[in-house]
């Protein structure tokens, strides 16, 4: 089977680099200088996962690669590469849902990763990974007892929300713990397809049911838990966005929360906005974990999230998980810069979490000896109040070497 083509358009002076990175990870670069070439590439059958382009030396050339991405029903996603200057001219707006925005400086490892992180997104699940690391008074110690509701939300996609859920349930139930995950994301949720769980019933569907039938709507969800093979149990409350205006956001808030009863902690995996339903999860929860990932986006969001609890009153549940960690960013740069308290570091797993998906398992399951299961674990202890030791820490850039900007502007 061939390996996967990423598309690479930048200057020379960092072209090399970026080539020499995405080979070491068993990728296949495919330079192009040209769009005639990239159009001739595609034409000839050949696949093209993800397209690496440059948005600032040659935007003319740039933008007609980006149209052939698209043409013919091609939707191949693009990494665009600019400096923190022109992506605040250009904005976030007229990428596609698929697509991101990179600045510079940046290492070639650092766009391989940003590359397996777009491909894993599109093939499977959710494009996190992971490792954690805890500062400050989170008073974590009392998670272990009466049901701890836990919800995992950051206002921007494709930072690894999902794939951090999951397989914090499964460390937990590994761990002894009765966990309830609940698939809250009832626009693009996928939690039960990457679990490998087939016919699941929904709240939607129940919610249907019962209004046929003239009743009430179940108050408690127990009867619509699936099992999972690990041990945990599953709720989905919608397999598609059509019908959910007939969930009543408190009700359903409300329904969640009965969960505490019979499962130690739940688990619940957020849509990234603030509609009623996720703020409704969040008067309830214990707390608020929240991935980012260090690129100017992601802080923005995390930024963003911070200043919206504030105003609504959650600040104080907020708990950041460094995603990608293994870039080297500096954790506490990013705690000053986004003023949220850091509970776990997690660093790139790559492919494993694609084939984890694919299979209907956890990295924790299939990779159980893995980096990313140990970190992974380590999450769960901190969700759990386990003491820990602190790790020697290797070196660090500052978020300003990484994005060429002070963090003032990225608060901007």
């Amino acid at each position: 089977m061939a390996r996967p083509a990423i598309a690479i358009a930048l200057p020379h002076d960092e072209r090399d680099h970026v080539v020499a990175a995405l080979q070491e990870a068993d990728l296949e670069p495919l330079v192009v200088r040209y769009p005639a070439e990239l159009e001739a590439h595609m034409a000839a059958g050949r696949e093209v996962a993800v397209a690496i382009l440059d948005m600032e030396s040659d935007i003319d050339t740039s933008l007609e690669m980006y149209a052939l991405l698209h043409d013919g029903g091609r939707d191949v996603p693009a990494l665009m590469v600019m400096s923190p200057r022109a992506l605040d001219r250009v904005g976030a707006t007229h990428a596609g849902s698929d697509d991101e925005y990179f600045t510079r400086p940046y290492s070639a490892e650092s766009i391989r990763w940003r590359v397996e992180a777009m491909m894993i997104r599109r093939l499977a699940v959710d494009d996190g990974s992971g490792a954690v690391i805890q500062t400050g008074p989170l008073s974590l110690h009392d998670w272990s007892r009466n049901g701890t509701l836990v919800a995992v939300f950051n206002p921007k996609g494709g930072v690894g929300k999902t794939t951090i859920a999951v397989n914090l349930a499964a460390v937990l139930t590994k761990m002894g713990r009765r966990v309830l995950l609940v698939d809250a994301d009832t626009v693009t949720g996928h939690i039960a397809s990457s679990l490998g769980l087939e016919h699941v019933r929904t709240l939607v569907d129940e919610v249907v049911d019962a209004r046929e039938a003239g009743a009430q709507p179940p108050a408690v969800l127990d009867d619509l838990l699936s099992a999972h093979p690990s041990g945990m149990n599953v709720l989905v409350l919608a397999s598609g966005p059509l019908k959910t205006a007939l969930l009543d956001p408190q009700q359903v808030a409300a329904a969640i929360d009965t969960g505490r009863a019979s499962h130690d902690v739940v688990v619940v995996d957020l849509h990234p906005d603030y509609d009623p339903l996720n703020r409704a999860i969040f008067e309830r929860a214990d707390r608020i974990l929240v991935p980012v990932t260090p690129d100017v986006p992601a802080l923005r969001a995390a930024v963003q999230l911070r200043d919206v609890g504030l105003e609504l009153g959650f600040a104080d549940k907020l708990a950041m998980i460094i995603n990608r960690a293994n870039s080297g960013v500096s954790v506490a740069d990013m705690e000053r810069t986004i003023g949220m308290p850091s509970l776990a570091l997690i660093r790139s797993a790559g492919l494993q979490l694609v084939k984890a998906a694919n299979e209907g398992r956890t990295v924790i399951d299939l990779f159980p000896r893995e980096k990313i299961s140990d970190d992974f674990r380590v999450l769960a202890e901190r969700v759990l109040g386990v003491p820990q030791t602190q790790a020697a820490a290797g070196p660090r850039l500052s978020l300003a070497a990484l994005f060429g900007r002070r963090k003032e502007t990225v608060r901007a």
